[in-house]
């Protein structure tokens, strides 16, 4: 069984907004849907597929912010801006089906229907909690924190619960993780190595499996926050 509930926070009003918005458009695995610093006139809502967002800095190391599937929006922070641009990356990491929503159409329908601008709030207020989250067990928990922390938060978005385990259903290589955690791969290896040793995770065909997802907790002063806080999309 999948080990936390994390999807589908988007109403189903706003996914039937979104779902008539759009232009349906296939992407390829490996390609941009958009980059950062593009000029932007739509947002995306994935049906099918997985998006990496990312965020490159000035040293042109990236870090990985989100982990999104279908029924999630990309783009987001473009709305009701003056000569809006992309401000993250968005790769598909396996071929995706999107709905791409033209910004000033949605703007509009949201400026006439103020239930549909409420929900639409209320989503973008919980998108940046969520957010901030990240940021803040990045900053405060250290290197260590960071990859406890995103291993905690992948077991919430893609665990199976099984007999030996929770198995993350997604492949992930050391730099992935690394790029989820800010820091160089060869730090989030010796940590896994770690871990492995003390029988915490094991790792099988780049799939993760968590055996001890109490020691994680226990290492982060984890705070029992709502699975819907604590999760990597």
């Amino acid at each position: 069984m999948i080990t936390g509930q994390t999807k589908n926070l988007l109403t189903d009003e706003l996914i039937e907004l979104l779902h008539k918005a759009g232009r349906m458009i296939e992407v390829r695995k490996g390609t941009f849907l958009f980059q950062e610093g593009m000029p932007a006139s739509e947002m995306y809502l994935i049906l099918s597929g997985k998006v990496q967002i990312s965020k490159m800095n000035a040293e042109g190391q990236e870090l990985y912010l989100r982990l999104c599937s279908a029924n999630e929006i990309v783009g987001e922070l473009t709305l009701f801006t003056e000569d809006p641009k992309y401000i993250f990356n968005a790769k598909a990491i396996a071929d995706c089906k999107v709905a791409a929503i033209n910004l000033a159409s949605l703007e509009n329908s949201l400026f006439e229907n103020s239930k549909l601008s409420y929900l639409f709030l209320k989503w973008m207020n919980d998108h940046f909690r969520r957010t901030m989250t990240k940021f803040r067990d990045l900053v405060l928990f250290g290197k260590k924190g960071a990859l406890y922390s995103t291993l905690i938060r992948l077991s919430n978005s893609y665990g199976i619960e099984k007999e030996d385990g929770i198995h993350i259903s997604v492949p992930l290589t050391n730099q992935d993780l690394a790029n989820f955690c800010g820091t160089a791969r060869e730090i989030v290896s010796r940590m896994l190595t770690d871990l492995k040793k003390k029988k915490v995770i094991s790792i099988h065909q780049k799939k993760i499996i968590i055996h001890k997802i109490d020691f994680l907790r226990s290492e982060n002063d984890c705070e029992n926050c709502p699975i819907s806080m604590c999760n990597i999309d």
